[in-house]
């Protein structure tokens, strides 16, 4: 079978490995005879798996015992509603950067009182908004650290006087960071964690409980950390697959090795989109993201030879998100470089 380069943006690739472990899960689990699909949520097999599930994250992220780790149903944008409900009081801050950021301001304000301190949406979320304030007014600062339609990523994050959330779903364990930074963290695990199904929540366990809100059972953040991510039936099999994807990171040499990967991959694309007078990028240059490059035709008469060119390459999702076009290279952490070559060789023959 010939390879296939897949720059989906989500679900997204995963390592070799992770296929091939979860494959045999799916057979005979740990030599217990039951796939991983059977099993018992509360069996002390799949308790190991959600014990190190949650684990590996911290010492991943070098985060202590104050923060909690949860994998959770109902992808980020349960909790673009989840976040206002447990942190909300008076008024929260948000970044808007692109159409996940908006929606999760959406939500927010169903909640209560919502400011959104800067916006790029007027120039189609071409950059990310840096001159802002954000004071200790507010109970917390929304933003999202990657937008994937866009092809922006925040490349550092402001110093707040209040609550620092992020949304970082499309490039959590991509890059080395001060996770500390953050009171509460949140990511579909899709875009570059694991299968779809589940989502990962990093929470200060300091920050809950202030509000003084009625707060429904399953969107309350303390009721998931008393039943250990256990307050219904987890998704077993995503978070057993997230489980190896990051098992697969944590003994390739972490987080700080697979930045410098990804920082190789992207340089090598944007290197050939800035040298070639065929291809632009949407956003500006300073907030280029590492995990999905967005970028167009300079001459849209060469569109019908570029798609017959990468696709005959073996390159997939490549098509740009249905709001804008063009298209769009995502290159999560199990990309390998061989494929963003591939894809810069198509590239470069275009005459």
């Amino acid at each position: 079978m010939s390879k296939v380069h897949n720059f989906s943006a989500g679900p997204c690739i995963l390592p070799q490995e992770v296929f091939e472990k979860s494959a045999q899960a799916i057979l005979n689990f740990n030599d217990i005879g039951l796939s991983i699909l059977e099993i018992s949520h509360r069996s002390k097999d799949f308790v190991a798996v959600m014990d190190e599930a949650r684990a590996i994250v911290k010492r991943l992220m070098k985060l202590g015992d104050d923060y909690e780790v949860l994998y959770l149903g109902g992808g980020a944008s349960l909790q673009f509603l989840m976040v206002p409900f447990n942190l909300l009081k008076t008024k929260a801050a948000y970044l808007d950067t692109g159409t996940w950021a908006a929606g999760a301001i959406k939500e927010a304000k169903m909640v209560g009182e919502v400011d959104v301190i800067a916006s790029s949406k007027a120039d189609n979320y071409a950059y990310i908004p840096k001159d802002y304030v954000v004071g200790s007014e507010y109970d917390y600062f929304h933003c999202t650290s990657n937008n994937t339609i866009y092809g922006t990523q925040m490349k550092s994050f402001p110093k707040v006087d209040t609550l620092m959330v992020c949304d970082m779903s499309s490039d959590i364990f991509s890059r080395d960071i001060d996770f500390s930074q953050f009171d509460l963290i949140y990511a579909g695990a899709q875009k570059n964690m694991g299968p779809a199904g589940v989502t990962l929540v990093v929470v200060k366990k300091s920050i809950l409980g202030k509000t003084d809100r009625v707060i429904p059972s399953y969107l309350n953040y303390q009721q998931h950390i008393d039943k250990e991510s256990m307050l219904n039936t987890p998704p077993v099999f995503p978070v057993y697959a997230s489980l190896l994807t990051l098992q697969h990171l944590e003994k390739n040499g972490g987080i700080a090795a697979v930045e410098q990967r990804n920082i190789s991959k992207a340089h090598l694309l944007y290197d050939e989109i800035d040298r070639n007078p065929n291809f632009e990028t949407f956003c500006r240059a300073e907030d280029r993201s590492l995990m999905n490059i967005s970028f167009k035709l300079t001459d849209q008469s060469k569109k019908d030879a570029f798609d017959a060119a990468w696709k005959a390459a073996g390159i997939s999702g490549l098509n740009g998100h249905r709001s804008l076009g063009g298209y769009r290279a995502s290159m999560y952490n199990a990309m390998p470089i061989e494929s963003v070559q591939v894809l810069v060789d198509v590239m470069s023959s275009l005459k």
